[in-house]
C-alpha cells in the first residue's frame, strides 16, 4: 500500500486504496506514521483529518469500493495532500446550511489550508490542498538524517523489499557504527563523541 522517493528535498509518498469506511481509519494511520518516520508529525492532526475529508469524500460522490490514491508531498516549509479518483466531476464550494451533516469538507480545507484546489487528470480528478508547516529546527535534523541513511541505504545495497523503517533502521546503526569506526581511525575516542553527540541531542530535545 505505501510507497514513498525523495528528491530535491522533497519527499513524496503514494498511497493507492479502495474507497471503504473500512478503509480510511487505516489510510489515516498510514499517513501519520508516513508524517512520524518523516520528522514532521507535528502536522499529523491536521493532516489525518483533512485525509478523512478526502477519502469520505470519494465514498460518498465517486462510489464506495472505488479505487482511489492518496499522495503526500513534504518540501520544507509545506505539506501537500493529494487525493486522486475516477470521477472527472470537480467538487464545487457551496454554502451549507447550519444543520446540515455534510457539504462541509470543501469549507474545512479551505479553512485549515494556506492553499486548496481542484484538477482534472488523465484517469479523473485530484483535490489537493496545502498545510503550511512552522519552521523548526528538529524537522530540518531529520531531514537531512533521512538524507543521510538514503544515501547510505543505497551505498550498502540494503533490500528495497523490505519495509522502508525496517530498512532506515538498519542503516541507521551500521551508519553510527561506520562513523565510530571513522573517529577511531582518525585517533579520536569513540566512547567520547558518542557522549558529545548524546549531549547535543538531550539539549536540543529540551
Amino acid at each position: 500500500m505505501l510507497g514513498s522517493d525523495a528528491t530535491d528535498s522533497r519527499r513524496r509518498c503514494v498511497l493507492p486504496f479502495e474507497a471503504l469506511p473500512a478503509e480510511v481509519r487505516l489510510l489515516r494511520r498510514a499517513a501519520a506514521a508516513q508524517l512520524s518516520q518523516w520528522g514532521v508529525p507535528v502536522a499529523g492532526d491536521e493532516a489525518q483529518l483533512v485525509v478523512t475529508e478526502l477519502a469520505t469524500n470519494v465514498i460518498k460522490h465517486v462510489g464506495e469500493g472505488t479505487s482511489a490514491t492518496l499522495i503526500l508531498e513534504w518540501k520544507r516549509e509545506r505539506l501537500r495532500i493529494e487525493m486522486h479518483d475516477k470521477s472527472r466531476s470537480l467538487p464545487a464550494l457551496c454554502t451549507a446550511a447550519s444543520d446540515a451533516e455534510c457539504g462541509r469538507g470543501l469549507h474545512l480545507l479551505g479553512a485549515m489550508a494556506v492553499d486548496w484546489g481542484t484538477a482534472v487528470s488523465v484517469l479523473g480528478k485530484a483535490v489537493w490542498c496545502e498545510i503550511e508547516l512552522a519552521p523548526d529546527a528538529a524537522c530540518l535534523r531529520m531531514e537531512r538524517a533521512i538524507d543521510a541513511l538514503e544515501n547510505y541505504r543505497q551505498l550498502t545495497g540494503a533490500d528495497l523489499h523490505e519495509r522502508c523503517e525496517v530498512v532506515l533502521e538498519e542503516s541507521a546503526v551500521r551508519l553510527i557504527a561506520d562513523l565510530l569506526h571513522w573517529t577511531s581511525a582518525r585517533g579520536l575516542d569513540a566512547d567520547d563523541v558518542l557522549d558529545r553527540a548524546q549531549m547535543h541531542y538531550e539539549a536540543e530535545a529540551a
